[in-house]
C-alpha cells in the first residue's frame, strides 16, 4: 500500500531534523581541540554497533539497537550540551523533552513516533535493563573514542577516562573497557 503525501512529508521532516545529528559535532571533542571531532550521529552509530555486539540473551539485543539510535535525537533541535556549558542538569532535561516532543510530532501520532518517545524515555529514565546497557555503551563509545583521538591526533584525553572509571556494570561492556583503559 503506498504511503500517503501527508505521511511522505511527515518523513521527510523527521528525516531532516535527523540529519543535523550528522552535522552537529560532539562538544566535548570541539573543546577538547580535535580537529575533525565525530558527529552525535557518529557516536550513535557506533554505539548502535556496539549494542548488536551484546551476548546477552537476558536482553532484547533490538531494543537495545534502536535505543542506541534515538537516545541523543533531542540533540537534533538542542545541540550537545556538556556538563562544563553552564547548563544546568533539570534545564538539560527540560530543553531536550521539549525538542523530542517537537520531533516525535512531525511523525503524528502513529506507531513509529510513540515507540521512539518511549524508547527516548526509557533510556532518559534508566528504567529498564537494555537502558543500564546503553548506558554503559554511551560511555565506553565514548572512551573507544578517546583512545583513538589520543593516537590520530596525539592529544591527552584523561578527563574523559578519568570521568568513567568504575561506572560500567555490564560485563561484556567491562571486558571491552579493561581493553581500552
Amino acid at each position: 500500500m503506498p504511503m500517503s503525501q501527508t505521511a511522505a512529508s511527515s518523513i521527510i521532516d523527521f528525516l531532516s531534523i535527523v540529519e543535523q545529528l550528522k552535522r552537529t559535532k560532539r562538544t566535548g571533542w570541539v573543546n577538547s581541540g580535535v580537529a575533525a571531532s565525530e558527529s552525535i550521529a557518529d557516536h550513535m552509530y557506533r554505539m548502535s554497533i556496539m549494542a548488536m555486539l551484546i551476548q546477552d540473551n537476558a536482553l532484547d539485543r533490538t531494543k537495545c539497537i534502536k535505543m542506541a539510535l534515538v537516545h541523543d535525537l533531542a540533540e537534533a533541535l538542542v545541540g550537545d550540551i556538556t556538563p562544563f556549558d553552564g547548563i544546568g542538569k533539570q534545564e538539560k532535561a527540560a530543553r531536550e523533552r521539549q525538542a523530542m516532543r517537537e520531533i516525535v510530532q512531525t511523525l503524528g501520532n502513529s506507531e513509529v513516533a510513540q515507540e521512539i518517545e518511549s524508547l527516548w524515555l526509557e533510556y532518559e529514565h534508566d528504567t529498564s535493563e537494555e537502558a543500564h546497557l546503553v548506558h554503559d555503551l554511551d560511555k565506553c563509545e565514548m572512551i573507544q573514542q578517546a583512545m583513538e583521538y589520543e593516537a590520530s591526533d596525539h592529544k591527552q584525553l584523561d578527563s574523559f577516562f578519568n570521568t568513567t572509571r568504575g561506572i560500567f556494570k555490564h560485563p561484556q561492556v567491562q571486558s571491552w573497557v579493561e581493553e581500552i583503559y
